[in-house]
């Protein structure tokens, strides 16, 4: 893979990156307002570490969810330091709901894709994929306002990946077997040639 295909294929996933964090905070403000710092640290808490924006991340996200009118900060300077405090306006909750009916529309679409390429290319009769787990899970939960709920959380996702990982295994067992059954004949065909 060439340097140019690199650096488009970041690209793209920084871009896929910015739009999952816009919908994770739009969620969050949709909760209760937070500031930015808060934010941060919930969505690192509750995806386990796996997200951990940063103030450069965030905060010029923010700003382009203010400018769009579809959150609105206010200052607070009731603490020893200013801090704005942000909010999803109704302009935004319509947003927020589009994105994530749009999501789950991707996430079937590629479900559907898969399948069909389980059963067009690899030939497996019976196809029973697994939905991917929907990304945004972990914010549209109600959450315990103690932060032990992450091993709860971290339990879940990991039996739902075994459940995938078994799901998986037998596909690919299935197409192992296709696979000798197909490779059979070219075997029985080339012995025959030399004799």
């Amino acid at each position: 893979m060439s340097s140019q295909e690199q650096k488009t294929a970041a690209s793209w996933l920084k871009e896929t990156q910015k739009g999952y964090l816009r919908i994770a905070v739009l969620i969050l403000l949709s909760r209760k307002p937070h500031h930015g710092y808060e934010i941060m640290k919930e969505i690192k808490e509750r995806t386990g570490g796996f997200w951990r924006p940063t103030a450069g991340g965030i905060y010029p996200i923010l700003q382009s969810l203010e400018e769009s009118g579809y959150i609105e900060g206010a200052w607070d300077s009731r603490q020893r330091r200013k801090r704005k405090t942000y909010q999803i306006t109704e302009t935004g909750r319509p947003v927020l709901q589009q994105a994530l009916t749009r999501e789950n529309q991707i996430a079937e679409s590629m479900s559907d894709l898969f399948r069909e390429f389980m059963k067009d290319v690899l030939d497996v009769k019976s196809v029973s994929t697994p939905m991917m787990p929907n990304p945004f899970s972990v914010f549209l939960e109600e959450r315990k306002e103690k932060p032990d709920d992450t091993v709860s959380m971290l339990e879940r996702k990991q039996k739902q990946i075994e459940e995938m990982i078994e799901t998986m295994q037998k596909q690919r067992d299935a197409i192992s077997k296709r696979l000798a059954r197909l490779e059979k004949p070219k075997k029985t065909t080339s012995r025959r040639r030399l004799n």
